[in-house]
């Protein structure tokens, strides 16, 4: 469901309490990036946040997406506890809508050099910009149904053969396919693509997500060597298409 937040300048897809499935700009307004050189620590990072919406004329109901770093991936539960801190900034911001969540969210546990608590990576959020070509981020998601955090619902669970891993791609491409298109979107309109695991994507990379991405595939993928947030997801991907990149630091 596409829900309109004309606060923030977007409309979202309704997702689950810590996070939207994505957003895209409303028209008349356009989606940027920015990311720290260096991930602050969550309230550190929040503050940063603010002050550089403030240095931009925007105020904090244009944040509409967020990356986050984390030491390790949570169990099922820890990932609950932390979300609940999480989404408690979310309120105290004023950002929640009716009780939905508009902001989306990647959160992985890089593999190396991983910080040393909960932090933020990255986010995007709504400019005014006339005549703006539609730009939209997808939310991070691993191999788990739209909606389910049930450690149950896991694709291929404990595997992590070449052919699990292809099978966990397909399954996650899946969920891109269909946020794009619940967004209203597409892959021609990408300008960035984000695979997160530890394991080797080279058997299966060009089969199950280059080869799908249609004119996208020229903008090429990031691969992070990163954990996604919950053990026993061992792939996860996001996407974006936004009209200006920044780094921060």
């Amino acid at each position: 469901m596409l829900v309109e937040n004309k606060r923030g300048g977007y409309s979202f897809l309704r997702g689950i309490s810590p996070y939207s499935a994505g957003a895209i700009a409303h028209q008349g307004f356009a989606i940027e990036h920015a990311r720290f050189r260096v991930p602050l620590a969550l309230g550190a990072g929040f503050d940063a946040i603010e002050a550089y919406l403030e240095a931009q004329g925007r105020p904090r109901t244009a944040l509409c997406g967020i990356e986050l770093r984390s030491p390790r991936p949570f169990t099922f539960q820890g990932f609950a506890d932390f979300n609940v801190r999480y989404v408690d900034i979310l309120r105290r911001w004023d950002l929640l809508q009716d009780g939905l969540n508009p902001v989306a969210r990647t959160n992985v546990a890089p593999e190396l050099d991983p910080p040393t608590e909960p932090s933020l990576f990255a986010f995007s959020f709504t400019v005014i910009l006339a005549g703006a070509k539609p730009s939209f981020v997808v939310a991070g998601a691993g191999e788990l149904p739209e909606g389910s955090l049930d450690p149950h619902d896991v694709v291929r669970k404990g595997e992590t053969s070449t052919e699990a891993l292809r099978e966990k791609a397909r399954f996650v491409m899946g969920l891109m396919e269909a946020r794009l298109k619940g967004l209203g979107t597409h892959w021609a309109g990408l300008t960035q693509t984000n695979l997160y695991t530890v394991h080797p994507v080279c058997p299966w990379l060009k089969t199950e997500v280059i080869a799908k991405m249609g004119p996208a595939h020229l903008q090429g993928v990031n691969w992070y060597l990163a954990r996604p947030p919950i053990v026993s997801i061992e792939f996860e991907m996001d996407l974006r298409g936004v009209a200006r990149e920044t780094v921060i630091g």
